[in-house]
């Protein structure tokens, strides 16, 4: 039956051979021959992932019979550590399952004890190992806390808790701020450099509300006589600042165009960074765009073009960011929000989904995107009561008429909608943290956003690594020593892609 001989093989993986022998053994027996495929794959998912196991286990075990007794091993303090223990033990809950890790322990009387082969392996300062982390924070950014610690669960030997599960994610996104922070080449940009941003409400615990805010629902708390429209949650919610910065090749169109649809080949964005934050203030969000923004044009030579849905306090915060930055940028009002206008005041006119409701909006949006809003609130204003949804429309469109120019904009090819942030506050936000019944903790949301936003963004798997490397300076930078005596770089550890050309 054995294709090899055991006597061969490390005594380590003896166990790992054992196992995987026995399950070839039950593949070929009587009763796997009347089983479904299906359950022949749920038995070989079961005990191939105990195969795996035993195989980190032996490979464990073989680094612990390796290792060398080592006399220059030195705390974190500088001090020497002349007493070695061997058999030292640590559990290690991974992917296929909980391991033992055996090494060496250094020490001196009265002091704690370092393990070098601890920072070899990068372990974490806790059980869980790196790729079981990986697992949850990709989980819980998809699904509720519960649903990814059933789906680790079920598809591997991994096992944690819901209260673990919030920490380790929480821990996953800790070093979103110093990957972003860390020089690095951005991409080719194209001619036209954009900038968004948006806001989104999150609902929160209440002990993690702002202040204000917070204050209001502890009163709103005492009077329970006031009733909640369909889908109002006053005073629960937390907001969070979406951006979004992105290269964009430069496409002029006529207000025609747009208007009748025929604007099917607009190039797409490229090199796009969205991100969001619930924990951080939206003036620093913004200054956070800005940094992106220059990282890709220090030189501040492309032109900028911020597309805005109009809110007072982002425009202040705008302007007073671009000023600190010494930038000139070109404001762009959301044409949907003036589509939106504009349907309002066509309904107080004519019936709701008529085609003369449509055909209203259609020549005062055309007219809209020729330039010409001051003409079309001059006529909404001559014709409308002062307080009804076309007066409205006219203030509005006064209030924001330098971002209105659309016919300059569509003529040097800038975008006039913000799709993309829109795009981004549905998928960062409304998709994961605002399903019904979800009340957030501020730390486990704004994790959540982090891991969301650097899958969005395309950074995770570079962000992973860069973690990684964080973590081995976190927890063994200062210990690690190698047989030589000198300090061994964290460059040294091979990667997964060096084990694979290797191989």
């Amino acid at each position: 039956m054995r294709a090899y001989q055991i006597e061969s093989i490390c005594e380590a993986f003896r166990a790992a051979c054992d196992q995987f022998e026995s399950l070839i053994e039950t593949l070929n027996g009587e009763a796997a021959r009347r089983m479904e495929h299906g359950q022949v794959e749920a038995l070989i998912q079961e005990r191939g992932t105990e195969v795996l196991r035993l195989l980190l286990q032996g490979h464990l075990d073989v680094r612990a019979t390796r290792e060398e007794r080592r006399a220059d091993v030195s705390g974190p303090d500088g001090r020497a550590l002349p007493y070695c223990r061997s058999g030292c033990k640590r559990s290690l809950m991974t992917l296929f399952g909980e391991v033992t890790v055996k090494r060496k322990g250094y020490r001196r009387s009265g002091g704690s004890g370092v393990f070098p082969l601890d920072g070899e392996l990068n372990l974490p300062g806790d059980k869980f190992s790196h790729g079981l982390r990986r697992r949850v924070a990709e989980e819980a950014a998809d699904t509720s806390f519960e649903e990814a610690i059933e789906r680790i669960g079920k598809t591997s030997g991994g096992r944690i808790a819901k209260r673990q599960a919030e920490e380790l994610t929480v821990r996953a996104a800790r070093d979103f701020a110093a990957f972003y922070a860390a020089s690095h080449e951005p991409g080719p940009g194209s001619d036209l450099l954009i900038l968004s941003v948006d806001g989104k409400g999150v609902v929160m615990r209440r002990e993690d509300l702002r202040p204000a805010t917070r204050r209001a629902s502890e009163q709103a708390g005492k009077n329970r006589d006031a009733r909640l429209g369909p889908g109002e949650k006053r005073n629960r919610k937390r907001m969070a600042t979406v951006a979004a910065v992105y290269d964009l090749e430069a496409h002029a169109r006529t207000p025609e165009q747009v208007m009748g649809g025929r604007d099917s080949v607009r190039p797409r964005a490229a090199n796009k960074r969205v991100w969001a934050s619930v924990e951080r203030e939206p003036a620093e969000v913004i200054g956070d765009a800005f940094r992106e923004a220059l990282r890709r044009d220090p030189d501040r030579s492309r032109p900028w073009v911020v597309v805005v849905d109009g809110a007072e306090s982002q425009l202040e915060r705008l302007f007073r960011e671009a000023k600190r930055c010494r930038v000139s940028m070109t404001l762009v009002l959301d044409f949907i929000h003036v589509l939106e206008y504009l349907w309002r005041a066509a309904h107080a006119l004519h019936p709701v989904g008529s085609k003369q409701a449509e055909d209203w909006v259609a020549q005062r949006a055309l007219r809209v995107l020729k330039g010409e809003a001051a003409g079309v609130a001059r006529a909404l204003r001559a014709e409308s009561a002062p307080l009804s949804a076309m007066a409205k429309c006219a203030d509005y469109l006064e209030k924001y008429l330098p971002l209105l120019d659309y016919g300059e904009f569509l003529a040097h090819g800038f975008p006039i909608a913000s799709g993309v942030i829109e795009g981004a506050c549905r998928h960062l936000i409304k998709d994961r943290l605002d399903r019904t019944g979800a009340r957030w903790r501020l730390k486990g949301a704004e994790a959540v956003l982090k891991i969301r936003s650097l899958r969005s963004s395309g950074d995770f798997e570079a962000y992973w690594a860069f973690h990684q490397a964080r973590e081995w300076e976190r927890n063994h930078s200062r210990c690690r020593q190698v047989p030589n005596g000198s300090v061994a770089s964290r460059e040294e550890i091979p990667s997964l892609q060096e084990f694979r050309e290797a191989a």
